[in-house]
C-alpha cells in the first residue's frame, strides 16, 4: 500500500488487502477455532471435577487451580469472540478491520490473570492462619488427571502460540494451569504420606506466584500495541538511516511504525527526494518498499514522496507575503 506525491501535486493511490483475510489466513483462523473449541470443552469438563472435588475435599490449591481453570475457560472464550471478529473484513468506520479485538482480548486474559493470582494469595494467607484438614488421595487424583489434561491443551495451543498474541495468552493459561498442577501434585503426596496441612497454603501461593508472573509480559506486550508503539524489533531511527542511504533520498520526516495486531506492522512516513519526474518517483517508491519488506519485515507502508526542488504547492495570499517583495514584484512589473 502506497501513497506517493510526485513534483506535480497529484496523488498516487496503490491499493492494498491488508485489512482483508487471504486464503491461508483463512484456513488458518478455522484451524485456531477448532482449537479453541477443543480446549475450551476439556478445561471445561474438568473445571466441574476439580471445582467438586476440592469442595469435597477441603483443598485450597484444588480450589485455587479450579478459579484458575474458570478464568482460563472464560479467557478462551473471550479470544473465541475475538476470533471470530478479526475475520470480518474491513467495513464502515472500522477501517482497519477487527483485527485490534485479539489485543483487546488478550488485554483482559493478562488482566484476569493477575486479579486470579492476587484472590489466590489472600487465600492463602488465611488458610496459613487458620489451617484445614484435607483429604490428600482425592487430591492426589484429581491433580494427576488434571496435568494429563493440561499437557493435551498445550500440545493442542503450542503451534499457533507464536504468531498470535491473544493465543499466546491462552497458551500461557494453560502453562501456568500445567505449572499448578505439579505444585498440586507435590502437595498432596505431602499431605497424604506426610499430613503436612500448610503445605496446601503454599502450593496455593506458588500458583498465585506462577500465574501473575505469566500475566505481567502478556499485559505489557497488549499495551504496547495498543499505545501505538515500535515493535521492539524494529528500531525507527534505524530504519530512517536505512532509507536515507538511497541516493534520491533527501530527509524523512513524521515517520509513523506501529501494530495493528500480532503479525501486522504498518509504516507510514514523508519522504523528500530528488526526483524530478513522477516515473522515477514511482521507481524509488517501489524500492523503498522492497528495501522495507525484505530488510524490517514491514509489508505494508504509506509513504508520501515529495520532490525537494519543486516550489511550495500551497498558493499563499498577497497580503500573506514579505512587503518588500511584493512592492519589489509590483515595481518589476511596471
Amino acid at each position: 500500500m502506497a501513497l506517493m506525491q510526485g513534483h506535480t501535486g497529484i496523488d498516487s493511490t496503490v491499493g492494498c488487502n491488508c485489512c482483508y483475510l487471504n486464503q491461508t489466513e483463512v484456513i488458518q483462523t478455522r484451524e485456531k477455532t477448532q482449537t479453541l473449541w477443543m480446549t475450551i470443552g476439556l478445561l471445561g469438563g474438568f473445571f466441574v471435577m476439580e471445582l467438586s472435588i476440592g469442595l469435597w475435599s477441603h483443598s485450597l490449591s484444588l480450589l485455587a487451580d479450579a478459579e484458575h481453570l474458570f478464568s482460563d475457560v472464560g479467557a478462551l472464550g473471550l479470544t473465541l469472540l475475538a476470533t471470530y471478529f478479526a475475520r470480518k473484513p474491513a467495513a464502515d468506520r472500522a477501517t482497519f478491520g477487527y483485527r485490534r479485538v485479539e489485543i483487546l482480548a488478550a488485554l483482559v486474559n493478562g488482566l484476569s490473570l493477575l486479579a486470579i493470582a492476587i484472590l489466590i494469595t489472600c487465600e492463602a494467607i488465611g488458610r496459613f492462619q487458620a489451617p484445614v484438614a484435607v483429604l490428600g488421595l482425592p487430591m492426589l487424583i484429581t491433580s494427576v488427571i488434571g496435568l494429563c489434561v493440561n499437557i493435551l491443551n498445550i500440545t493442542l495451543l503450542h503451534q499457533h502460540s507464536h504468531d498470535d498474541l491473544n493465543l499466546r495468552g491462552a497458551f500461557l493459561h494453560v502453562v501456568a494451569d500445567t505449572i499448578s498442577s505439579l505444585g498440586v501434585i507435590l502437595a498432596a503426596i505431602a499431605i497424604y504420606y506426610l499430613n503436612c496441612l500448610w503445605i496446601d497454603a503454599v502450593a496455593s501461593l506458588i500458583v498465585a506466584i506462577l500465574t501473575g508472573l505469566s500475566a505481567i509480559p502478556l499485559i505489557w506486550e497488549s499495551v504496547r500495541i495498543l499505545m501505538e508503539y515500535a515493535p521492539n524489533s524494529i528500531n525507527p531511527t534505524v530504519v530512517a538511516a536505512s532509507l536515507k542511504t538511497f541516493p534520491q533520498v533527501e530527509s524523512i520526516e513524521k515517520l509513523h511504525i506501529w501494530t495493528i495486531t500480532a503479525g501486522q506492522v504498518m509504516l507510514c512516513a514523508h519522504v523528500k527526494v530528488k526526483s524530478p519526474t513522477v516515473a522515477e518517483q514511482e521507481r524509488l517508491l517501489k524500492q523503498l518498499q522492497s528495501h522495507l519488506n525484505q530488510e524490517f519485515g514491514i509489508p505494508e507502508s504509506i509513504l508520501q514522496l515529495t520532490n525537494c526542488h519543486d516550489r511550495e504547492s500551497v498558493i499563499r495570499h498577497p497580503l500573506n507575503q514579505d512587503l518588500v517583495s511584493l512592492l519589489s514584484s509590483r515595481y518589476k512589473a511596471d
